[in-house]
């Protein structure tokens, strides 16, 4: 049975990247068509969880207190507490490292306002406003499904780069994080993927192959 072409530009893409002293980064760059993404309904911004996981650890912080506070803090890589949030959001320079340093935040839902108030200039920009919970509910299914997931965002721009797994994953399973992202963006598209002009895969300073 032949290889799917996924599959194949993923091998060409690890072969060609040089070893470096670091772990890279495997990239999917996708191009769209015949869409007009100045209109804000037109973007796409959808977490997706991979089914390989992106070979990485993924930082999740959790804001909240009480229950939920106490549920988190053995799963989650941090927890910011009420008393805490105003402080941090005080310190510019902290609140923009954590933004940084986190891939997703959770927030319980009563105090998304209030987050969205204090921390909204610095998570807005980064696409990581946080997703919001019930108060006291386990938030540990849900951590669960954000260190494998990728959040697609398109922005106002055509071409846009989301992030596939590592150089050490097999290109087998980087391949099946592929297929589902281009799928799940064809599913956002009005042409399906009559509106994808173009993809391709790369590990961060390597050079890149196509794949449709």
């Amino acid at each position: 049975m032949a290889e799917k072409p996924t599959v194949i530009a993923v091998q060409k893409a690890l072969e060609s990247a040089k070893k470096r002293n670091f772990t890279e980064t495997v990239e999917l760059a996708i191009n769209l068509k015949d869409v007009d993404l100045s209109i804000p309904k037109n973007r796409i911004q959808e977490d997706i969880i991979l089914p390989n996981g992106r070979g990485k650890d993924i930082h999740i912080c959790v804001i909240g207190g009480g229950e939920l506070a106490l549920k988190a803090k053995d799963v989650a890589d941090r927890v910011i507490t009420p008393e805490e949030l105003g402080a941090i959001a005080d310190d510019k320079k902290q609140a923009k490292k954590i933004a940084n340093d986190t891939d997703y935040f959770i927030a319980e839902a009563p105090m998304m306002a209030l987050v969205g108030k204090r921390l909204g200039t610095v998570l807005g920009p980064r696409g990581k406003m946080p997703k919001p919970i019930p108060p006291g509910v386990d938030p540990t299914g849900m951590i669960t499904n954000f260190r494998k997931s990728v959040t697609v965002r398109t922005k106002d721009r055509r071409t846009f780069h989301v992030p596939v797994g590592t150089v050490e994953m097999d290109a087998e399973k980087i391949a099946e994080n592929i297929d589902l992202i281009l799928k799940r963006v064809a599913l956002r598209m009005e042409k399906g993927d009559q509106n994808i002009q173009s993809a391709y895969v790369k590990t961060s300073m390597g050079p890149s192959e196509r794949i449709m």
